[in-house]
């Protein structure tokens, strides 16, 4: 984007956004004529789902307008969030989040030749920044710290000290990773006001902060990898992508509480419109993007013989008035809300969509054994607990009582059988004083 205007590349770094923080000293690079630089962070803990399309498909804008980005791979954030990944899991994880991310790139034709894969162990372990994380802790009230992680840090009753140092590596990352903006989820927006605030107390410049909107899951709530009827696996098969779907919550004319409509905003639509542009040679400062990805799978989510412009197509049976098409996802809202558009026909939508979406993923996966191999390290099958046979304990049964009962033994007194002196009364056996 050599010809493009500051503000022309200022839209491009922020569309589609939720909110951003700092966006004075990002125009103020961009006026200097600079080059930007970010970073994108996750930590490698359960699989990743299909809610990473926001932030990787938003990546593909920051290459438009010629940002450098760095892909955070944050294992030993990983290990600290409460011990969701156990440290000998944490290598295999990160593995395995590389190879997802790279054929997730691949697939929205995403030159990953641009971006620059960094983990977190190779400066988070040195000599300086631990001196920089006892300063910061020096610094940092339990309270603020605790509040930062809120929304990030998984919460319990008795949390770990681990979780309290989790957003003050986060913000140390910034520095260390020499960038001008972070880029995350509006979840991280606590840990990114707490940047702000604590940095400069060390003696660094504060950073920018973009946040895109989170994904809801599919019964609601936020999408997240620990709950698996929440969210569709980047390597779920159509059988269960559909499952999935047709199972999500989707009341008809509800635009408020309605997850797939969500997802159309968040996910598909916005792809749609990143393939329309660049057929229409529209990637700004990044030539490469796009080279090399199949074309039959680089269209829009449109069908066959939608009008130009087309973002989303809605088939349905010609009784009901036959397909619709959208250029917009306000137009598709719209026609939800009026009921033009049945849930049953906006999940099939939906479904195949996602399928389409995500086969070259399923492709690439199938193709490559070392990632099939990682995967089995990364996320081992849980081995099924062996029930232990109960054992037997002898309980003798009472005299006069069990297989042996009809033994005969002398009473003591009587002199008489056993048996035969409890069928006998005593007056009996003794004799009478009459």
């Amino acid at each position: 984007m050599s010809q493009a205007t500051p503000d022309e590349r200022y839209h491009l770094i922020t569309r589609r956004l939720q909110e951003v923080l700092g966006g004075e000293a990002i125009k103020a690079l961009l006026v200097q004529g600079k080059t930007p630089k970010c970073y994108w962070g996750t930590a490698p803990t359960g699989r990743p789902h299909v809610g990473y399309f926001v932030p990787l498909t938003k990546i593909a804008d920051f290459l438009r307008a010629d940002v450098e980005v760095k892909i955070l791979l944050a294992d030993i954030h990983a290990f600290l969030d409460n011990m969701k990944a156990p440290l000998e899991l944490v290598a295999h994880r990160t593995k395995y989040y590389k190879f997802v991310l790279l054929a997730v790139f691949e697939s929205l034709g995403i030159p990953t030749s641009r971006l620059t894969f960094v983990e977190g162990s190779s400066y988070q372990l040195t000599k300086e920044y631990n001196l920089d994380n006892y300063r910061l802790c020096a610094t940092v009230t339990e309270h603020d710290a605790k509040k930062a992680g809120a929304e990030v840090v998984k919460q319990v009753e008795s949390p770990l000290l681990s979780g309290l140092l989790y957003p003050g590596l986060q913000a140390l990352d910034e520095q260390y990773l020499d960038v001008d903006f972070q880029f995350g989820g509006v979840d991280q927006r606590k840990i990114f006001t707490f940047a702000e605030l604590y940095l400069p107390r060390l003696g660094y410049a504060k950073r920018a902060h973009l946040m895109n909107a989170m994904v809801p899951g599919l019964a609601g709530g936020k999408m997240s990898s620990s709950d698996p009827d929440s969210k569709i696996d980047f390597l779920d098969p159509p059988d269960a992508v559909r499952r999935k779907i047709k199972k999500a919550f989707c009341e008809e004319g509800n635009v408020e509480d309605n997850g797939l409509l969500a997802f159309v905003e968040a996910v598909l639509i916005p792809i749609s419109e990143l393939r329309l542009e660049r057929a229409a040679g529209e990637t700004g400062s990044d030539p490469e993007e796009g080279a090399g990805a199949n074309r039959e799978e680089q269209k829009p989510f449109a069908s066959e013989g939608a009008p130009a412009g087309t973002v989303f197509s809605v088939s349905r049976d010609e009784k009901y008035g036959g397909p619709m098409h959208f250029s917009t996802y306000g137009a598709l809202r719209e026609a939800f809300e009026r009921r033009e558009v049945h849930p049953k026909d906006l999940k099939s939508a939906v479904a195949d969509a996602l399928v389409s979406l995500l086969a070259p993923i399923r492709r690439r996966f199938e193709e490559n054994k070392e990632w099939q191999e990682v995967m089995e390290l990364a996320y081992p099958s849980p081995v099924p607990e062996k029930k232990k046979k109960k054992e037997k304990v002898y309980h003798p049964p009472p005299p006069g009582r069990g297989k042996n009962a009809n033994l005969a033994t002398t009473d003591a007194v009587t002199g008489i059988p056993a048996t035969q002196a409890e069928a006998t009364p005593l007056a009996n056996a003794v004799g009478s004083d009459s």
